[in-house]
């Protein structure tokens, strides 16, 4: 089996652990992102991260937690196989030569290099799974973003084809994913890099053992959102804004809206949960990717 096929597998893998460890968190992350900001005097939907969970189990019980999950599922294999295999193929170009060890700051290119492709299948497949999940939020504030209620993904992406103008409807919030998904992706396998060469004492980190892993890929998830969680409550917002009567006119206006009206509170709303998703979510992901990776060969 050749390195891209074997990267393909391996990141499969690794997005399916990603997916089923860390959906349930990222659904709470994105209600408290969209809901939209309280009347003067009225509380907000959600008091907080755990509120929205409280809530979410009420009314939709434990599946609830697991909406919008089709559209990633449909779509891990092939978001975390390009991830995995572009940074792999970034790799084998910079290494002096085959098998020697690359440089933290080798690795940061190669994610950020990852980040730029992922863009492109990332933006569609968020903007259905967010839809999803803020539908319920959404609905129960009286908003006219939500007049069309979606029945599952394949009927975002039929209502957003047929009216929100066909294709580019579905790449709406690219700029703040491209914004997210380069620096956070650099940020991400250079800390993972960093913290492996520091736990293997050099960089042969060949022989770290699955604790090591999950401790690198848990904290390293964790700098990705660290580094670009304003941007992602940007896309968030802009994705799930109303077509015909948009409240944004673009990610810069948004970015500015949210800051006079909330302050910089409101760019960080649902950070407890991002946080808290990133740990075991990219520890699974990343451990699961080396050890299938080494099974490979």
């Amino acid at each position: 089996m050749g390195d891209v096929a074997k990267d393909l597998t391996s990141g499969t893998v690794g997005g399916a652990a990603q997916l089923i460890v860390g959906h349930p968190f990222d659904t709470i992350k994105v209600k408290l992102q969209s809901q939209p900001a309280p009347l003067p005097g009225q509380p907000p939907k959600y008091a907080g991260a755990m509120d929205a969970v409280k809530q979410t189990l009420a009314a939709e019980g434990p599946r609830g937690l697991y909406k919008g999950m089709g559209a990633p599922l449909a779509t891990v294999a092939a978001f975390n196989a390009v991830l995995f295999t572009v940074r792999g193929q970034l790799e084998a170009l910079l290494r002096s030569e085959p098998g020697a060890p690359l440089t933290v700051s080798q690795q940061v290119v190669c994610g950020a290099g990852a980040g730029v492709a992922v863009s492109f299948l990332a933006c569609p497949t968020e903007l259905i799974k967010c839809r999803l999940q803020a539908q319920s939020a959404l609905a129960d504030s009286g908003s006219a973003g939500v007049a069309v209620k979606y029945g599952g993904p394949m009927d975002v992406a039929r209502h957003v084809l047929r009216s929100e103008g066909g294709i580019r409807g579905l790449f709406k919030g690219l700029v703040p994913t491209l914004a997210r998904e380069v620096p956070g992706n650099a940020a991400m396998f250079g800390v993972y890099e960093a913290l492996k060469q520091y736990m293997a004492g050099g960089p042969d980190t060949s022989k770290l053992g699955r604790g090591s892993l999950i401790v690198a890929g848990g904290l390293a998830g964790a700098s990705f959102w660290f580094s670009v969680y304003p941007t992602d409550v940007v896309k968030s917002v802009i994705q799930v804004d109303d077509y015909k009567n948009p409240k944004y006119t673009g990610s810069i206006n948004a970015f500015r809206r949210i800051l006079a009206s909330e302050g910089a509170k409101g760019l960080y709303r649902g950070f407890g949960p991002a946080m808290a998703r990133s740990v075991p979510a990219n520890a699974a992901c990343f451990l699961a990717y080396e050890v299938t990776r080494a099974s490979l060969g």
